[in-house]
């Protein structure tokens, strides 16, 4: 009895996909990732002198090329993928629990590190995260040192609204012009 199915490479059906080589995800992050830290005034915070810090890794691919954030997914199980924005065809893979970046994504990056300048991004990144894990962030102390390494990181990539010298200014300032600014968009 013969198939209409041929028995080629091509035909996949029934076999599970292999996962991402290593090396691969590490090419496919140095060229198209980011390791990236925000740091906004928020009028509720008590502590980080009223601002909230939030950790992303993230990876964008035109929605032409969704298969491939859908097996970086796959290659480490935590995250999401979400479109860029309403208009956009940018679909961005990310994971910003601290959770999941301590688990998945800081062990996969120490057992194969970066080959570009990433590599210093990610470090910086993952010594944030270990503060921000023990609650150092908390603290005045340590607070400016994860604003001090943010401010280092991603040299090239987009301006931060807020400068270093606005985040570590007296919080009453910061998070009023924030709220003025938010309450004017109303």
């Amino acid at each position: 009895m013969s198939s209409e199915n041929p028995s080629g490479a091509d035909n996949q059906q029934g076999r599970p996909r292999e996962l991402l080589n290593p090396d691969y995800v590490v090419g496919f992050v140095d060229g198209e990732g980011c390791f990236s830290v925000s740091i906004r005034p928020h009028p509720t915070v008590t502590y980080g002198m009223g601002h909230v810090v939030g950790t992303v890794f993230a990876v964008s691919q035109h929605h032409d090329n969704l298969e491939v954030l859908q097996e970086l997914k796959e290659f480490f199980v935590v995250g999401n993928i979400r479109s860029k924005g309403p208009s956009s065809s940018v679909m961005v893979y990310n994971v910003t629990s601290r959770d999941e970046l301590r688990s998945a994504i800081i062990p996969f990056f120490e057992r194969h590190p970066l080959r570009t300048s990433k590599q210093q991004d990610f470090v910086k990144f993952r010594e944030i995260i270990d503060l921000m894990s023990r609650k150092a962030h908390r603290t005045d102390a340590g607070f400016r040192k994860v604003v001090e390494l943010a401010f280092s990181m991603n040299r090239r990539g987009k301006q931060r609204r807020y400068t270093i010298e606005q985040v570590l200014s007296e919080p009453s300032e910061t998070v009023r012009r924030a709220l003025e600014r938010t309450s004017s968009r109303r």
